[in-house]
């Protein structure tokens, strides 16, 4: 049996990913298409999580992703993804995309995301995972602001719940 350490930091959750844009990732205004930005953060994420968890883990939800700046084609995009907070089967993941013009060396912060990833066993089921253990300011910082976003999810939850009980649709 794998044994998982109890604690680590942020720090060995960290993930840097590049994307070059491309034509295949344009939508019809000719920037990136939201999915596309997404779907690299998704995968950020779940490599974060899966250094963090040292399993595997699915997507069990996605807050905040506000689009701030568009991309365009030729850019370099950077993701960077980090843990900020743990609990016993989840952990909330931070994820910041910037991007960069190569002619002008300009750069955009473009959106940050924060997405609830579960580590599963080989059957499917979520597992244990290490606690989160803050290093630096920011580390404290960004674990105490996933602590009031959990709890909004939590209440969302269920009132969305107490909502699909009293109408279908």
């Amino acid at each position: 049996m794998k044994v998982i350490p109890a604690q680590k930091h942020p720090q060995a959750s960290e993930v840097t990913m590049s994307e070059m844009v491309m034509s295949q990732h344009i939508n019809g205004v000719g920037t990136v298409f939201g999915g596309v930005v997404l779907s690299w953060a998704d995968i950020a994420a779940a490599i974060s999580a899966q250094k963090f968890a040292e399993n595997m883990v699915v997507t069990a939800s996605i807050d905040g992703m506000h689009f701030l700046h568009p991309i365009k084609i030729g850019w370099i995009v950077s993701i960077v993804a980090k843990v900020n907070r743990s609990r016993r089967t989840s952990c909330e993941v931070g994820v910041k995309i910037t991007s960069m013009d190569p002619i002008t060396q300009v750069s955009y912060h473009n959106c940050t995301g924060y997405f609830t990833m579960v580590a599963i066993d080989k059957k499917g089921k979520p597992t244990a995972i290490p606690t989160l253990v803050p290093v630096t300011k920011e580390d404290r910082r960004r674990y105490q602001a996933a602590a009031l976003r959990q709890q909004s999810r939590i209440e969302l939850y269920k009132k969305q719940k107490a909502k699909d009980t009293t109408t279908h649709a």
